[in-house]
């Protein structure tokens, strides 16, 4: 049995042990417990204590002794229950959260440009979510962002976020791309010009939203990016981006 499953509904490892052996003993005594688990007594009572609070467990009387005896195996799916509805109770309450919490961080923002470092498949997946959330957020008429098309990147992006390309096309979102070598395609929604240069291992850029990013590798090959958040320098870029787009036509 894989006995990770009761880990994922909050069982430590004793209480996992307790519990087993309830199944496999039926009614049994703390002291009686203890020995089969090898675990003190006192341990044993504060689990059974909190399996009980679970509904895992009961108890009764017999002589003077306390026996316990596991509930039927199907309550672990009354805690699974319990545990959805609280997890839709608090996403419902981190939704109704977000609005004052963008606040706040609106109000801490400064002049500065803020830089944030990503690495690996995980961290481009990242600034590709950013893209879409931004745009987004975005009036329809506006949702559009920029991009400078690297060969090497772009083989990064598509291995990091294969259904990257749908999923902007579903939010109908607009792209034009300037692919500084040969190659690329487009997919819908999106337009593409080429530069004519030979330069394949170039940066990846994104313009987009108030921000920048920049997918690239490391020294080792591996993927690395970077997401500058910053309204004049985004502006800049997109003037100079839309500048060349007119100049490549």
């Amino acid at each position: 049995m894989d006995l990770s499953v009761f880990k994922k509904i909050g069982l430590s490892d004793k209480e996992i042990k307790v519990y087993l052996g309830l199944l496999e003993c039926g009614a049994v005594s703390v002291r009686g417990l203890a020995e089969l688990t090898g675990l003190n007594r006192g341990t044993v009572y504060d689990i059974l204590k909190k399996l009980q609070e679970d509904g895992l467990v009961s108890f009764y009387h017999h002589d003077t002794k306390q026996r316990f005896v596991a509930e039927d195996p199907e309550k672990l799916n009354d805690i699974i229950g319990k545990q959805e509805r609280e997890f839709f109770r608090t996403r419902e309450k981190i939704k109704e959260a977000i609005p004052e919490l963008r606040s706040i961080q609106d109000k801490g923002e400064t002049s500065q440009p803020t830089t944030k470092f990503y690495e690996g498949k995980a961290g481009i997946r990242t600034i590709l979510d950013d893209v879409l959330l931004a745009m987004k957020d975005a009036d329809k008429k506006e949702r559009e962002y920029y991009v400078y098309s690297a060969t090497k990147a772009s083989s990064d992006i598509n291995n990091a976020y294969p259904e990257f390309t749908a999923n902007r096309i579903k939010k109908e979102i607009r792209v034009k791309a300037i692919s500084l070598a040969s190659g690329g395609k487009v997919s819908g929604l999106d337009e593409r010009r080429w530069l004519g240069t030979r330069k394949d291992s170039a940066t990846f850029i994104i313009i987009y939203g108030g921000k920048c990013a920049f997918i690239s590798r490391d020294k080792k090959g591996a993927p690395v990016g970077v997401i500058i958040e910053n309204e004049m320098i985004y502006a800049t870029q997109r003037i100079i981006f839309l500048a060349l787009w007119e100049k490549i036509s």
